[in-house]
């Protein structure tokens, strides 16, 4: 890999500065910190050579991407007044990209299973043979699925901050903030009727910056290989090289016939995209300059140790063992019944991607040692701070304020943990805590409401509630895991007591039988049932008789008060962390990026393999001869013959991997990517599409809490698989055309 340069008289600089800090460390007599600071310091110049970093397209110009290896001007990928490679660039729940100038795009396999499973019936399983639209009128909706344009962004840090009195309580600054965000995004979609705004969070308590979106309503699905290419090797093979799978997915974007975006309609026209991508079928190489352009979930990378220690001893285990016992539950459930399977196969791959996730996670910040690394860079920071009079005086409370929030989370994780996945796990009871929220939250004005009740936002609210009951919605299993949660409520210490929920399970009461009448006497998987609840007042809804929202009505007032904890934590805990970040900067010498929050942001590397372990290297590249050694005929590798006749016949054709002698299906690149990255296109430096990211590896999950060169790799999709799997085993050359492979 290239090695940046190094500015010598910068680097002198900071070597003079951290000479001084160590010195006044030493005339404190806090020798051990001032080799921590040592310590630091040099993973800090290390640190420059590395490609760290999801760049908001605010700062690429600082990138020097050219000297990188991009061949284009960095202006082509972000200026808002030419026909930049951003307006390419869609959220669809994770990340997608236009690739033909009528609404044509492509994203993961794994992005689209939701839609895909909605649209499959045991006749038309869609999932598993896989979908091919021959024709536009043959293109069917994706259900649930919308495409987002970023369209512009600003700084609005400034009357964001401008609400915060120096009196106010934590969960006052906390309202006054939610409130101001929600009055700048009216304000902006006002002015721009067209658009959706919203406010991100860059650094919490710190900087805030107001985006523009365009909002497409109409999405179809396109092709979908079947599940045995698109999934192949499935949740054995996830977050591991090498892999084989054919993670892509076709989709289109329509807009009314004046251009508008609107809602599904056979009236309804291909979307038009600013710019689109254009793929060069010839691939990349090993060594090739690439960079992704994305929506990255979240990263945590600026937190401290205390966050880090309540993630790795408290919730993530949690959470990774929950998810494992629902997963093992719905896999029994599905036995025997394809139609059953087709309810639960999107809940399981969600399960269990974040499951595994976690558990590579947790398994790289104990490889890595991560917890203790952050210790001592706050011990060594701590010791910076009281070196001087006027940094403690600001910044003295900081860590310690942050170790007393966390340490109260872990203390009140239990009850959290019943509570929260009451509502996420069991739908019955999401779909009748829905309806109790939005009922309260619709009698206030629209701006103090929570934002899914909005009036922009109830309508999508209310369509999720449908598309679940329809698609996922399964009610043996629904009860298993309302039993499984209800059993934890007795095992809560005293002051962690839910009484709601203790006296369903109090002494002398059947378990069973409890659980069995309330869904007995439930109506919350009727959609008509549901309609007719939105618009009744609170006091009408504790007329219905009905168990479940009973149950809901009597617990509403426990997550209320949650909400407005969590509320009051957030407002305490922005107010240090905004300190936190600027001590840091200051304590390091640089200035930071913000963590991924969603919003579009460019990452790049190059195309390379790596060694995850002593004496073993992993190539950048996996042929389809890994897929014929993989196949054996069964879930998860149960190759399509038509595609081990293709390998066997050598029919490779034009989408050959000349170095190789054979189609290459994944690849490595030494990006810097996390959750929400899955679609992301993969880009060459001559800004054309070369595939398409959908994972990272085993040693890459710890990704969300630090970055490295040595073990950070990011997996994706070669674009000549896919091109020669829509050629060959598809038979979509229409597509092909469309796309402009001739």
């Amino acid at each position: 890999m290239e090695t940046p340069r190094l500015d010598l008289k910068c680097f002198s600089r900071i070597i003079l500065k951290q000479e001084v800090l160590v010195r006044k460390l030493i005339n404190i007599k806090n020798i051990i910190s001032a080799l921590l600071l040592v310590s630091i310091f040099c993973g800090l110049c290390s640190a420059v050579q590395a490609d760290e970093g999801m760049w908001p397209l605010s700062e690429i110009q600082k990138l020097n991407l050219q000297e990188k290896g991009l061949r284009i001007d960095p202006a082509l990928i972000y200026d808002p007044a030419r026909q930049s490679l951003l307006y390419a660039v869609v959220e669809v729940g994770a990340t997608g990209s236009f690739i033909s100038e009528e609404g044509l795009l492509i994203t993961n396999h794994h992005v689209a299973f939701g839609s895909v499973q909605a649209a499959s019936t045991p006749e038309k399983d869609y999932l598993k043979h896989g979908f091919l639209a021959r024709t536009r009128a043959e293109e069917i909706p994706a259900a649930g699925r919308t495409a987002r344009i970023t369209e512009s962004f600003k700084d609005v840090s400034t009357e964001v901050l401008s609400v915060v009195k120096k009196k106010m309580s934590s969960s006052e600054r906390a309202r006054a903030i939610e409130r101001k965000i929600k009055e700048l995004a009216a304000a902006a979609e006002k002015a721009n009727p067209d658009k959706r705004a919203e406010v991100a969070e860059m650094f919490p308590g710190k900087s805030y910056w107001l985006f523009l979106y365009t909002d497409l309503k109409d999405i179809r699905l396109v092709y979908v290989p079947p599940l045995s290419v698109g999934n192949f090797g499935g949740e054995d093979d996830n977050w591991v090289w090498p892999r084989h799978t054919g993670d892509f997915t076709l989709m289109r974007a329509y807009v009314a016939p004046d251009g508008q975006p609107a809602e599904y309609s056979l009236d309804n026209v291909p979307f038009h995209p600013k710019t689109y991508l254009k793929i060069n079928p010839a691939g990349v190489k090993e060594g090739d300059f690439v960079f992704l352009l994305g929506y990255p979930g979240r990263t945590y990378r600026h937190l401290p140790a205390s966050y880090i220690a309540y993630e790795q001893n408290v919730r993530m285990p949690a959470v990774a063992d929950w998810y494992e016992w629902q997963i093992r539950l719905m896999e029994e459930m599905s036995r025997g019944s394809r139609e059953v399977a087709l309810k639960h196969e999107a809940r399981i791959k969600g399960l269990a991607n974040t499951m595994k996730n976690y558990r590579g996670k947790l398994a790289g910040l104990k490889r890595l040692e991560y917890l203790a690394q952050k210790q001592q860079e706050e011990e060594a920071l701590r010791a910076f701070i009281q070196a001087d009079p006027k940094r403690q005086a600001v910044y003295g409370q900081v860590l310690p304020g942050l170790e007393k929030i966390y340490k109260e989370m872990e203390l009140n994780y239990p009850r959290n943990f019943v509570l929260e996945n009451l509502r996420r796990s069991v739908v019955l009871f999401q779909n009748a805590m829905t309806v109790v929220e939005a009922v309260h939250e619709r009698q206030k004005p629209d701006l103090e409401r929570n934002i899914a009740y909005m009036d922009k936002n109830f309508a999508r609210t209310k369509q999720r509630i449908g598309l679940t009951i329809r698609s996922s919605f399964y009610l043996p299993t629904d009860l298993a895991i309302f039993k499984e949660l209800l059993k934890k409520a007795p095992t809560l210490s005293d002051n962690q007591r839910i009484e709601e929920l203790s006296q369903l399970v109090s002494d002398g009461c059947n378990l069973d039988e409890t659980v069995n009448k309330i869904f007995e006497n439930t109506r919350l998987q009727e959609e008509e049932f549901i309609k007719n609840l939105w618009d009744r007042k609170p006091a009408e809804l504790k007329q219905i008789d009905d168990a479940m929202l009973k149950l809901a009505l009597a617990l509403y007032p426990q997550y209320f008060k949650m909400e407005e904890a969590n509320r009051a934590r957030k407002g305490h805990l922005d107010e240090l962390q905004a300190r936190l970040v600027n001590i840091r900067q200051e304590f390091m010498g640089q200035q930071f990026i913000p963590d991924a929050n969603s919003t579009l942001r460019l990452t790049y590397g190059r195309v390379e393999g790596y060694e995850p372990r002593d004496a073993v290297f992993c190539k950048p590249f996996t042929t389809v001869e890994g897929i014929v050694e993989k196949t054996t005929g069964c879930e998860p590798y149960d190759t399509p013959p038509a595609l081990l006749e293709l390998v066997r016949q050598k029919k490779f054709g034009r989408f050959i991997n000349p170095e190789l002698k054979t189609i290459s299906v994944c690849m490595l690149y030494s990006t810097d990517t996390t959750g929400g990255n899955s679609g992301s296109p993969i880009i060459n430096a001559e800004g054309e599409l070369v595939g398409v990211n959908f994972d990272r590896t085993w040693e890459a999950t710890i990704n969300d809490f630090t970055w490295s060169h040595d073990f950070s790799r990011s997996i994706g999709v070669d674009i000549r698989y896919v091109l020669w799997i829509l050629q060959e085993l598809a038979g979509a050359g229409g597509l092909l055309a469309e796309m402009g492979i001739k």
